[in-house]
């Protein structure tokens, strides 16, 4: 050590192009569905998908699941998934199953064109056996189940411990406003229960779960809007039908929002595409994490979510 020479230090040991395949391989960029192809992701980010009611959130979890546990390849034919494990998290308790199997159904037929039942219901069931599903009824419930997946992967169980790789949750601030009806219900009673609490350490185990295991994990959060200034925090985004600028709170606190990397916002429009008979309405979408100054419109269909 003492003979060493202080050029060695800095000395270049990979081209650039090694370093980048060095990179690429271990955590490679995710080609994502739309409405989320804007922004490359990655194994590790932490997505918040936000908006109001009917602003097709769950649609695009549905839609991401589908892309996840399908097939790279099937029997010769290029399929285009990610053949991963994805686990949902369903702390709404709305999660529509019909909903995946026929996007999924959709899917299959698409890529394998007319195969025969036998061969479809084999490749419907390697899918399906891909997808993991918890619902919670509080955060107590939610905290658990993250714990008992850490240790699952940790034990690397036939069912979850290989080859995960989306963690999804449907809705992160589902249980924002019972922590807090329940925290001041404490006060009252002089037990200490903090909504806080709750969530710094479900996010702390979250960063744990990254650690053990990288994910992509994306969330949807329901948006608060405001039409006067509050002296919280508050974003301001367009509106899909004007320029006319809305204010949302942001309720989520601060460990929250500090863990997240990515932000896209959706929003229902008054716009829609005829469709016969029945109009198909449509919805937009803008990335405020990064920000991306192009919004996307997509409508959602029987068979998925498809930009117009």
């Amino acid at each position: 050590m003492g003979e060493a020479k202080p050029g060695d230090w800095i000395q270049c040991d990979e081209t650039g192009k090694a370093m980048l395949s060095r990179v690429l391989s271990g955590r490679p960029f995710i080609i994502p569905v739309p409405p989320l192809h804007r922004v490359p992701l990655r194994l590790g980010n932490v997505v918040e998908i936000s908006g109001p009611s009917n602003s097709a959130k769950s649609q695009v979890l549905v839609q991401a699941v589908v892309h996840f546990i399908l097939p790279k390849e099937w029997g010769g034919i290029h399929v285009g998934g990610m053949e991963s494990k994805a686990v949902f998290f369903d702390l709404d308790c709305r999660f529509d199953v019909l909903r995946l199997s026929q996007i999924l159904t959709h899917r299959i037929t698409e890529t394998c064109g007319s195969i025969g039942q036998i061969a479809f219901d084999k490749l419907f069931h390697d899918c399906m056996s891909r997808f993991l599903y918890v619902r919670c009824y509080s955060s107590s419930e939610f905290l658990s189940s993250l714990k008992e997946l850490s240790y699952q992967i940790q034990r690397k169980d036939e069912t979850v411990g290989t080859g995960l790789r989306l963690l999804l949750i449907d809705s992160v601030g589902s249980f924002h406003w019972i922590d807090r009806s329940n925290q001041l219900r404490g006060l009252c009673k002089g037990k200490n229960i903090s909504s806080q609490s709750f969530q710094e350490a479900i996010v702390h185990e979250l960063h744990e779960l990254l650690l053990l295991q990288p994910l992509l994990v994306l969330a949807t959060k329901a948006s608060l809007f405001r039409t006067e200034t509050p002296n919280e925090y508050q974003r301001s985004i367009s509106n899909c039908t004007g320029d006319r600028n809305l204010l949302f709170r942001e309720y989520m606190p601060v460990v929250w929002q500090s863990f997240v990397t990515h932000r896209i916002q959706l929003n229902p429009s008054d716009e829609f595409l005829s469709n016969g008979s029945e109009p198909i309405w449509s919805y937009t979408s803008e990335w405020l994490q990064p920000s991306v100054s192009m919004k996307d419109r997509f409508i959602v269909r029987d068979d998925g979510i498809f930009l117009t």
